[in-house]
């Protein structure tokens, strides 16, 4: 006793499968940019935090002295170009008054603006310590999950050496998937529905991400070696219940067309390919071989070798041998 299900087509996703690789839509190496001694962590690794939060706390005292002494530098130079400027008051009177040769007052003219110049550069000074200072706390970039830690606190590091990478941060919403599709795929996609496809996820356990995803990249070139056309696509991730880095079952949707669906548990693969079992108009089973496309939740689309009022044979498949006389019922 068989079930069989007699086909006919019906309206179905355009689609096109894949194989793809999620990844952060943000990725960046969080680093010291300036050298000293870690302190203090103050993140747990692979929390996720936001944009600014500290990370990192370096030791402080020698820049605090750096930017003392900047200071310090810079109001010396402001004493000294009050002086410069009234010297030059003072001597321009004279030289009105040609008490003085004009040389003189084009001297202090010069001075004064020396004067000038030297306490701009001691501001700048200051603020570079200012700034080497503030890089003393290292915070987070982006919002995003954090990684592990590469320097234990105690470690010297140095903006210019390996020590410099800290951790890593990666933004995991909304995700990213990458995958390829083949040159045929990508022009049957380009046709019926380009950037707009909606993309849609099938994990390792072999449940449906909810959430769809947009195509937010596609190459513009065709790798010679694989013929395949890469691809990248936007999913949001509030919960990040996906993380960057696991492998995924991408299904591309471009549109409907009408088309034959037969559950996958009617298909049998054998040296020949993909074939299904139907009953002959003597009740006897016979072998068709099909062309099978994408997979469509628990079926199979069916793009070559049946046609609408065909009868399918989709339980009991292992006692089945061709010509053998069978008893039906209809599918539930």
């Amino acid at each position: 006793m068989v079930s069989v299900l007699a086909v006919a087509p019906r309206q179905v996703p355009v689609a096109f499968a894949a194989i793809g690789r999620t990844e952060g839509s943000r990725e960046v190496q969080v680093r010291a940019r300036v050298a000293g001694i870690i302190e203090q962590q103050l993140y747990s690794e692979g929390d996720a935090v936001q944009a600014g939060a500290p990370l990192f706390r370096l030791e402080r005292a020698p820049f605090e002295i750096d930017l003392a002494q900047a200071r310090a530098a810079f109001a010396q130079e402001t004493a000294r170009h009050d002086l410069a400027q009234q010297e030059l008051a003072r001597l321009k009177g004279l030289a009105d008054r040609r008490a003085i040769s004009q040389k003189e007052a084009d001297q202090a003219a010069s001075g004064a603006r020396q004067s000038a110049a030297a306490a701009q550069m001691a501001q700048a000074r200051v603020r570079q310590a200012e700034l080497n200072l503030s890089y003393t706390q290292v915070n987070a970039p982006i919002g995003g999950v954090t990684g592990r830690a590469q320097q234990s606190i105690g470690s010297l590091v140095s903006p210019t050496a390996e020590s410099a990478l800290l951790t890593t941060l990666t933004r995991a919403h909304p995700l990213w998937v990458r995958f390829a599709l083949s040159e045929a795929e990508f022009s049957g996609l380009r046709r019926n529905a380009g950037k707009a496809a909606e993309v849609r996820l099938e994990l390792a356990d072999g449940t449906v991400y909810p959430a769809p995803g947009r195509i937010n990249f596609s190459g513009s070139t065709v790798d010679a070696a694989t013929g395949t056309v890469q691809m990248r696509a936007e999913l949001p991730n509030p919960k990040l219940e996906l993380l960057p880095g696991q492998y995924v079952r991408v299904q591309v949707v471009a549109g409907t067309q009408q088309a034959i669906v037969v559950p996958q548990t009617a298909v049998s693969q054998g040296q020949g390919g993909r074939f299904v079992w139907l009953v002959s108009a003597e009740g006897k089973a016979i072998q068709r071989p099909i062309r099978a496309g994408n997979w469509l939740a628990g079926n199979w689309v069916v793009e070559d070798g049946l046609k609408a009022g065909d009868s399918v044979i989709v339980d009991n498949l292992i006692r089945l041998r061709p010509g053998i006389a069978v008893q039906v019922k209809n599918a539930s």
